[in-house]
């Protein structure tokens, strides 16, 4: 379709509305009354905002664990349910919402409605927002935008109890629960270390449990084995000194000395030679030493003491080999002992292995008591601390920047808006009817369409021929139209005026 055929279409449009201008005038004069009346009847609607400042910085309380992480999602949790139910139909009593309010339902309806009408937001993570809309038909707008700010006034006092009051009630409740329960573990552990106490009383091998039990046997057997390597090194160190004393001659004799001392001193020293180069007792040679120096002793102790002196090496050896053989006694004794309190510690466990479990149980039971209650102590001590802090420096402190002020002006409808819209609608309605009814009559606006219709060549048009008379007539038409058409602009004009005068005198 080229542009003369849309250009003619646009004609023919055009002539149909303007044929039929009165009855589109007509249309848009009633659309318009009663959409204006209707914008006029919707009240007024006030919102009203306040901005609420949050300190979550303290260094007293994060030294004893109350950070500003854990102060925040305080914060988030009732900024969350600020909005609940409860803390709604809280603000429905304490205002003029609640006049009209006699039953559950009727509180139910209420409640739903404040929720679609109040709101906190946040920016950033220390500033709130707090908003709240009015618009009741019946109350006036100055009562609507009172009724707004009390709202508000009403949700920043339920934000200041939920973290300061509701704080410190939910303080004293855990600490009142935890005082109970560490009255009760008190109890119980008394009970326990009584029942403990008469058990070990009558039996007090079996103290501490099996468990005990094991460990005091595995601590003397180690004992043991230790006594037992302490005894072998010192039957050792005795078979080492008796060699030493068994080399050592008694007396010292002279070079020229001679006589059965110094015989019986030569052949000992001949035998200790040979013991020390590995000979066995049962060595020929060994044999007629031992003959041998059996001889001269006789014969030495019938002749009497001879030139020869002391060997004070061998006085030596053989005190020493005193005090190992005490000393290898004293193991020995205590090896003893080990292996028969072993015997007993053993027998105590298969003769009563009921109350070794019974040990083992008192045990267990005291000494889970204890450190329950040793943490109960330890929760309520630091909870009292966080308590007495919380109390003199609160780690939140609210600051109320904006305050909620009475609105000035409504928020809501955009009613200069409204009224526009209420206005083309119209119009655009009027020339919608005047275009359908021109399209349900037969008649041509354009040549161009009477042949497009019937495909047939148009042979000529007449043309109007129109009277003086007519001509004055339809002059005097065409004032009345753009009278009317101008009355109508002119009452959207003075509407628009009316709103913004309103808007003034409120502000």
């Amino acid at each position: 379709m080229g542009l003369s055929a849309l250009l003619e279409e646009l004609r023919a449009v055009l002539w149909s509305v303007w044929n039929r201008r009165w009855i589109a005038l007509a249309v848009a004069w009633g659309i318009c009354l009663l959409g204006w009346l209707a914008v006029a009847m919707v009240p007024n609607s006030y919102e009203s905002t306040a901005r609420i400042y949050v300190q979550l910085d303290d260094v007293l309380a994060q030294q004893i664990g109350i950070g500003s992480g854990e102060r925040r999602k305080d914060l988030d949790r009732v900024r969350q349910t600020l909005t609940s139910a409860i803390n709604l139909q809280r603000v429905v009593r304490s205002t003029r919402l609640g006049d009209g309010v006699s039953t559950p339902n009727d509180m139910e309806r209420a409640v739903t409605a404040l929720a679609d009408n109040v709101g906190v937001s946040s920016m950033g993570d220390n500033l709130f927002i707090i908003t709240a809309e009015s618009g009741r038909g019946e109350y006036s707008d100055k009562e609507n935008a009172q009724l707004a700010q009390t709202i508000v006034q009403k949700m920043i006092d339920i934000f200041r109890e939920e973290n300061l009051g509701g704080t410190r009630e939910d303080m004293r409740d855990t600490l009142s629960f935890i005082d109970q329960q560490l009255a009760e573990r008190e109890q119980q552990l008394q009970e326990a270390e009584t029942k403990r106490q008469a058990f070990e009383t009558a039996n007090p091998d079996l103290v501490g449990g099996t468990p005990a039990i094991a460990a005091k046997l595995s601590a003397t057997r180690a004992e043991l084995r230790s006594v037992e390597a302490d005894l072998a090194a010192a039957q050792s160190a005795l078979a080492a000194i008796d060699g030493q004393i068994a080399s050592t001659p008694r007396v010292i004799t002279s070079p020229d000395g001679s006589g059965p001392q110094a015989a019986l001193a030569q052949a000992e020293a001949n035998m200790a030679q040979m013991k020390s180069q590995g000979f066995k007792d049962t060595h020929p040679d060994v044999v007629a030493a031992k003959r041998q120096i059996e001889v001269l002793r006789k014969q030495a102790a019938a002749a009497g003491p001879s030139g020869g002196t002391t060997n004070p090496a061998y006085s030596s050896l053989q005190s020493i080999r005193v005090e190992r053989q005490a000393n290898m006694q004293a193991l020995r004794s205590r090896a003893a002992a080990l292996q028969a309190e072993l015997a007993q510690i053993s027998g105590d466990l298969a003769d009563e292995p009921g109350a070794a479990a019974e040990a083992q149980r008192i045990s267990r039971d005291y000494d889970v008591l204890r450190k329950q209650y040793d943490k109960l102590l330890q929760d309520r001590e630091e909870l009292r601390l966080r308590g007495q802090v919380e109390s003199e420096r609160s780690a939140i402190r609210f600051e109320v920047i904006d305050p909620p002020s009475t609105p000035r002006a409504p928020s809501a409808p955009p009613r200069a808006l409204l009224l526009a819209a209420v206005l083309i609608f119209g119009v655009g309605a009027g020339a919608a009817v005047a275009f359908a009814l021109g399209q349900l009559n037969s008649s041509f606006a354009t040549v161009a369409k009477l042949e497009k219709t019937f495909g047939l060549p148009v042979i000529g048009a007449i043309s109007r021929v129109r009277t003086e008379a007519v001509q004055q007539r339809e002059s005097r038409h065409l004032k009345y139209f753009a009278a009317a058409t101008g009355g109508l602009g002119v009452i959207f004009l003075v509407l628009i005026a009316l709103e913004i005068m309103q808007r003034g005198m409120m502000a």
